[in-house]
C-alpha cells in the first residue's frame, strides 16, 4: 500500500470521529447560564425556572442587538 493513501485513511478517520463527537455534543447540548456575584461568587441559573426564562430572554435580545 502507498504511504499516502495510509495518510489519507488516518486523517479521514479522525475527521469521521471529529465529526460523530460534535454531533453528539450538538444532540446532548442543553442551554445554561451562570450567574457571577461580586467577589467571584457564581451559581448555575435553571432554565425552566421564571428567573432562568426572563435572564435566557435578555440573553436573547443582547444577542439580536449586538448583530
Amino acid at each position: 500500500m502507498k504511504a499516502h493513501r495510509v495518510l489519507i485513511g488516518r486523517v479521514s478517520g479522525y475527521a469521521e470521529e471529529a465529526a460523530s463527537y460534535l454531533r453528539r455534543r450538538r444532540m446532548t447540548r442543553k442551554p445554561f447560564a451562570r450567574v457571577y456575584h461580586p467577589g467571584g461568587r457564581g451559581r448555575a441559573v435553571d432554565p425552566g425556572t421564571e428567573q432562568g426564562q426572563a435572564l435566557f430572554r435578555a440573553a436573547a435580545a443582547l444577542i439580536d442587538a449586538a448583530r
